[in-house]
């Protein structure tokens, strides 16, 4: 879940949004989101167990042009864009320091961890493991410092402004940016094939990982907003860097620099992991992809990971951080809230299953409904004030129903 979101998006919200209280409604409401978003994945997850996420779930609950087009969407955006978002952002704050190009950087990276990860399951879970303590650590540390130092300027407001704000459609697009800094939350759903005892580390890893990266979320932006003032964050990509500026002077910024970069290799790592076991999945089931369904000896889709480098740097080379952003945002919204509505057709088919072998989701629907209508909001905003981006995401989703139908075709021929 950690990645280039929390450290970048701060900026671009404060463009349109300025109040205290609607930063940190913002993140609550985004906290809320996923907790409701994770609940109904565990149920998915614990009831349809099979690696691939939305693919698999809405192949399922719907049909399987749904889940088509949801693992198109997975290996065309889903996971490539948070990829290059972060290699973007890691290229800006380590790059200037290095005297090496942000994209040329960002490039490098994307290849070596695909590398890695190409290798074997052991080893892809050693790094995973050991950069996630590391970027828990370091902001860990920038909580405690942010708020034992007193600052210099502060951007905190805490008028009754905010009562205007929640209502203007800057607070819902900068709620996308706040459901892009949350997305990861279901990312153990696509990798249950490689989880131990699933029915009950699942859930355990969904709703466990949410709540403290949420916790993580509203102080690290509380810190942020202490620390610095509003004109020094307002549309800037690099919040973290800022922050470690003003708290440890240029040169202990440029330290904790180099340890926002190393937290985005674990961020970068998490999607490259879990990324192509959805094409990987979604080629056992159609033809047209079989030759991505094939693994190493070593049981890791070697050409599922190096087909989702290809299309990372595609978009490192083609896109602004902000339009990849939106572009992806809007269509992995649209088929997350489609996976949650998936919950309903579980409970009608799930009546005489045991309760012990699958994980029921409390107070069900509320959690459900609660998901739906945030991603309805957003979603109708996003096509309102971003209809360009917006409009790429649903093109993208026509060119795969094109591909459903080739090969539905090339299925028939063999």
């Amino acid at each position: 879940m950690i990645g280039a979101g929390i450290f970048t998006s701060l900026g671009f919200q404060l463009v349109g949004t300025q109040n205290s209280w609607s930063i940190l409604l913002l993140w609550s409401l985004g906290a809320l989101m996923a907790l409701c978003g994770a609940l109904s994945y565990a149920e998915l997850g614990t009831y349809w167990m099979r690696s691939g996420g939305e693919y698999h779930f809405l192949s399922k609950a719907f049909h399987p042009l749904l889940g088509y087009l949801s693992g198109w969407v997975s290996l065309t955006i889903g996971f490539s864009a948070p990829v290059a978002l972060a290699g973007m952002a890691m290229g800006e704050y380590i790059g200037p320091y290095l005297g090496i190009p942000e994209l040329f950087l960002a490039i490098g990276v994307v290849v070596l961890i695909s590398f890695f990860h190409s290798m074997s399951i052991q080893k892809s879970s050693a790094l995973q493991n050991f950069t996630t303590v590391l970027k828990v650590l370091l902001i860990v540390t920038l909580i405690y410092f942010g708020l034992t130092q007193t600052p210099e300027a502060s951007a905190l407001i805490w008028d009754k402004g905010w009562q205007e704000e929640i209502l203007s459609s800057a607070f819902a697009v900068s709620f996308v940016f706040v459901t892009f800094s949350y997305s990861g939350w279901n990312a153990a759903a696509y990798i249950v094939d490689e989880i131990h005892d699933a029915r009950k580390t699942l859930p355990r890893a969904l709703l466990l990982g949410t709540v403290v990266v949420s916790l993580l979320y509203l102080l690290l932006n509380f810190v942020f907003l202490r620390q610095n003032a509003l004109e020094s964050l307002q549309g800037q990509l690099e919040i973290g860097q800022i922050t470690a500026n003003a708290l440890f002077g240029a040169r202990g910024g440029e330290l904790i620099s180099f340890a926002i970069a190393l937290m985005l290799v674990s961020s970068i790592s998490a999607m490259v992991w879990a990324g192509p076991r959805v094409t990987q999945v979604m080629a056992e089931d159609h033809r047209l992809w079989q030759w991505f369904s094939k693994k190493s000896g070593r049981q890791v889709p070697v050409r599922a990971i190096w087909l989702q480098a290809l299309i990372t740097l595609t978009l490192l080379l083609t896109g602004t951080f902000e339009q990849v952003l939106i572009y992806s945002g809007f269509v992995l919204q649209l088929f997350a809230a489609l996976a949650v509505a998936g919950v309903f057709v579980v409970r009608k088919k799930n009546k005489n299953v045991q309760s012990s072998k699958t994980y029921r989701s409390p107070l069900f629907p509320i959690p459900q409904i609660i998901f739906l209508a945030f991603s309805g909001w957003v979603l109708t905003y996003l096509l309102i004030a971003q209809p360009w981006e917006s409009g790429l995401g649903l093109l993208n989703l026509i060119v795969g129903y094109l591909v459903y139908q080739a090969d539905k075709i090339y299925s028939k021929k063999l």
